[in-house]
């Protein structure tokens, strides 16, 4: 085999392979070409077209990854020529000087305000990851407490309004449990059959409803506001007042998954939305209650009962002990029973003691001598009733129904009964106010109140910054009066 432009250093051409140069036409399949390989002189010479294997192999082996052509000149200055210029002065043409020359690039021309967006550049490139998670963090925050849950109904057509999602998260059963409590507050109570009501008692409804509205979207509470007017059946029975045990009668029905109910009158201001009834009551209802009425009893009324036929729950003070066993929560003042805010558990005992409390005997032999009504209603079945007792729990007033000074206020000042603004009482109740007393004046100065106590802190600030300058006027006009 022969090629005009081997690059074999053999005569006559061929590959430093001597697999390729071996003649194999006259060859049959059984041969071997082992001879062929094989046809090499001991003493080292090389026949006409063949290759030493061994001389091959030694090229290829000082070749490694460079191309088949070397150099000759491969000594110490050659092979370390290099390594040597790299401490050699260095002199650079016109080209590196113009490269050299250029400075590092700055927005706006290397002013300082390019130079520090260069520098905010670099510091968020390092702590991209750092930002990403942060910015991630602050959005999840907005989407909670400000988007609002996807519907493709418009509003006319929503049975309630949308809710943020922290107000859903507050709702939801298993979560919050917003849905468990129902607020009943009674509304219209001057507008019934009875009475009519001026600019003075729409206004005190007005703020009363507002005020309950804003709680129980706070919190995701059930609000049930009760029309009074509408119950004129009740007019011609003397139950003007006695609807009471019948609406929270129909609000069970009307909310099946609600456990507690509480109501609340319509002369009632929540001081502190901030507070929720889980915090303030139902979390630890063993400790924010007492079973024995013993511990403040102002109607002076015998307990526990004497008659050895009871059973051992209706003699005991606190009945079987467990918070489970409660089903009425009621707050006392200076008189007694006060059922301006009280709580109602769904229970058999409870429907039990609803139809009891509603009986016409109640209401049609002791209407003239019952003041009170069904607040007299339920005293008389707590005094004579030893079944009512064991399930009936009392709580202390100013936990959900504070009264102002003019409540129970003929012998000062009670600590158990009248609202405190250093404790940040959380209900008030202007119980009575209807009879002698100023009930807008004191709604608006305790809405007043309550609005400086939950103020944020930029509110806070500019009501600081507005007090200040207010100051600042009434100086220069003492003086003037003064001169």
């Amino acid at each position: 085999m022969s090629l005009s432009r081997s690059p074999s250093p053999n005569k006559g051409g061929g590959w430093s392979s001597p697999g390729l140069t071996t003649n194999f036409d006259n060859m049959s399949g059984r041969s071997t070409p082992r001879k062929a390989y094989g046809d090499v002189r001991m003493n080292g010479g090389m026949s006409g077209t063949d290759v030493s294997w061994n001389t091959a192999k030694a090229r290829s082996d000082r070749v490694h990854d460079h191309a088949s052509y070397e150099s000759r000149h491969d000594g110490f200055p050659t092979r370390h020529t290099r390594q040597m210029s790299w401490g050699l002065p260095r002199f650079l043409g016109a080209t590196e000087k113009e490269k050299s020359s250029r400075r590092r690039w700055f927005p706006n021309n290397g002013s300082r305000t390019g130079r520090i967006l260069g520098f905010l550049g670099s510091l968020i490139r390092r702590f991209r990851l750092r930002l990403l998670i942060t910015l991630a963090f602050f959005l999840a925050i907005i989407i909670f407490y400000v988007t609002r849950k996807f519907t493709i109904l418009p509003l006319e057509c929503q049975a309630e309004p949308i809710a943020a999602m922290h107000r859903a998260y507050r709702k939801a059963s298993l979560l919050g449990g917003g849905n468990k409590f129902v607020i009943i507050l009674a509304a219209n109570q001057g507008g019934g059959v009875m009475e009519w009501k001026g600019p003075r008692e729409w206004a005190i409804e007005r703020d009363s409803v507002k005020n309950k509205k804003k709680y129980a979207k706070k919190w995701g509470y059930n609000l049930e506001i009760v029309d009074m007017s509408t119950k004129k059946r009740y007019a011609h029975e003397w139950r003007e007042s006695w609807e009471k045990v019948d609406t929270i009668r129909n609000c069970m029905r009307k909310y099946p998954k609600a456990q507690w109910f509480w109501w609340l009158d319509l002369n009632t201001f929540v001081m502190e939305p901030s507070y929720s009834l889980q915090r303030q009551v139902f979390n630890d209802l063993a400790s924010n209650t007492y079973r024995d009425i013993n511990l403040y009893n102002p109607l002076h009324i015998t307990h526990p009962f004497n008659n050895s036929q009871l059973d051992p729950t209706s003699l005991s003070a606190v009945g079987d002990g467990k918070a489970s066993s409660i089903d009425l929560i009621i707050p006392q003042d200076c008189a007694g029973f006060n059922l301006g805010s009280f709580f109602v558990r769904r229970s058999t005992w409870t429907d039990r003691l609803l139809d009891i409390w509603w009986d016409p005997v109640g209401y049609e032999q002791k209407h003239m001598e019952w003041e009170h009504k069904e607040q007299d209603a339920l005293e008389h079945l707590y005094i004579n009733q030893p079944w009512i007792r064991s399930h009936t729990a009392f709580i202390p007033q100013r936990k959900i129904n504070s009264f102002p000074m003019g409540a129970c206020g003929e012998h000062g000042e009670d600590k158990r009964i009248h609202y405190r603004e250093a404790d940040r009482d959380f209900v008030v109740n202007m119980a009575g106010c209807e009879w002698g007393r100023d009930c807008w004046g004191e709604m608006y100065n305790f809405r007043e109140l309550s609005n400086k106590l939950n103020r944020n802190p930029w509110e806070k600030l500019k009501d600081g910054i507005s007090d200040r300058f207010k100051a600042m006027k009434v100086k220069p006009e003492k003086k003037e009066k003064s001169s």
